[in-house]
């Protein structure tokens, strides 16, 4: 039997990822390991305190059609985004 570090249950999970509390010359390469951590049809509910855009830009060019990107909320207090593993 093999060992399971991370045990999955349900392929269409959310898991809550807050960028507020990450030091920002950190967030992209945590958000990036949240973001390859994820199994295929995983969610990752990214919240942070404003668009992140040039984030946005990088996913693009790093994942392409692999990770969709779909805003909860997005609004002068913050932004809410899904990004699901294809």
């Amino acid at each position: 039997m093999t060992a399971h570090p991370h045990l999955h249950l349900s392929a269409d999970q959310i898991y809550p990822f807050d960028a507020r509390g990450i030091a920002k010359r950190f967030r992209h390469a945590a958000i990036f390991g949240a973001l390859d951590a994820l199994h295929p049809g995983e969610t990752m509910r990214f919240v942070n305190d404003h668009d992140p855009l040039p984030l946005l830009e990088q996913m693009r060019a790093r994942y392409g059609e692999a990770v969709s990107i779909a805003y909860r909320q997005r609004g002068p207090e913050g932004v809410v985004i899904d990004f699901v593993k294809a």
